[in-house]
C-alpha cells in the first residue's frame, strides 16, 4: 500500500498512513461482499468523509473535508491500480475448481522450518495431509472439512486454493496414524530407520548423506 501511494505525497507520506489504513478498511472487499470495517463492526464507518455527504461539512471545516476526500479518493485510486495488476498475473494461472458435498480432498499444510502446522514440522514434512470429507459449501471459493479429533482446534472452513481432489483407488489404503501431542501442540521428531546412503562428490570432498524416516 505504501508502495502504491509514496511517489504522490512525495516526503510527507508518513502522515497519510491513517488515510491509507481507511481507505483499505472501508474499500469494497469482493469476497466479504462489504468493507472489512463494516463486516467487523456490523455498520458503516463515519468519518469526515461520510460526514461531508451527510451535510455536517461547515462543523468540521470545509478545507479540511475537502483535502481529506481528495488524498482519499487518490489512494483509492492507486489501490485499485495495484489490485487489477495483481489480478492480471494471477488471473492466467488460476482454474476454477468446484467440489461437492461428500468429496473427499487432501489439504494443503505447507510446514515451515520451525513451525508447526496441522500436525506437521519442518520443510520436509508432507505438503499434504488427508483426505477428508467435504461436509459443507460455505462459499464458492470456501468448504468445511471433516478433520479427525487430533485436529479439533483447526477451524475447519478453508480456501479452496488449499484444497487437492483424491481420486480413489481401491489399492489405496488410508491409515492416518496419530501423534502424541504436548499441551502445547508440539511433538518431539524421533528416527525410526535409515532408508537409504549415499555420497555427494564435490571437487575436493565427499560429503556422507543419510535418508532417515
Amino acid at each position: 500500500m505504501l508502495r502504491a501511494c509514496v511517489l504522490d505525497f512525495h516526503g510527507s507520506w508518513s502522515k497519510y498512513l491513517p488515510l491509507i489504513e481507511f481507505a483499505y478498511n472501508n474499500s469494497y472487499q469482493a469476497s466479504i461482499e462489504m468493507p472489512p470495517y463494516e463486516a467487523l463492526y456490523g455498520r458503516k464507518c463515519r468519518s469526515p468523509i461520510h460526514w461531508d455527504e451527510m451535510g455536517e461539512r461547515k462543523f468540521l471545516g470545509p478545507e479540511l473535508v475537502r483535502e481529506t476526500a481528495e488524498a482519499v479518493e487518490k489512494i483509492r485510486k492507486r489501490l485499485l491500480a495495484v489490485q487489477n495488476r495483481q489480478k492480471h498475473y494471477t488471473d492466467p494461472r488460476r482454474r476454477e475448481v468446484i467440489f461437492d458435498v461428500g468429496d473427499k480432498v487432501f489439504l494443503k499444510v505447507a510446514p515451515m522450518k520451525g513451525i508447526m502446522r496441522f500436525g506437521k514440522k519442518e520443510k520436509l514434512s508432507p505438503r499434504y495431509i488427508g483426505p477428508f470429507e467435504i461436509l459443507d459449501k460455505v462459499r464458492d471459493i470456501a468448504y468445511r472439512l471433516a478433520l479427525p479429533p487430533l485436529l479439533s482446534n483447526v477451524h475447519n472452513v478453508f480456501h479452496v486454493s488449499m484444497l487437492r481432489r483424491y481420486v480413489p483407488n481401491p489399492s489405496h489404503i488410508l491409515s492416518y496414524e496419530p501423534l502424541e501431542l504436548s499441551q502445547d501442540v508440539s511433538y518431539e521428531e524421533e528416527p525410526v530407520e535409515i532408508l537409504d546412503r549415499k555420497e555427494q562428490e564435490l571437487r575436493s570432498k565427499k560429503i556422507p548423506l543419510v535418508k532417515v524416516l
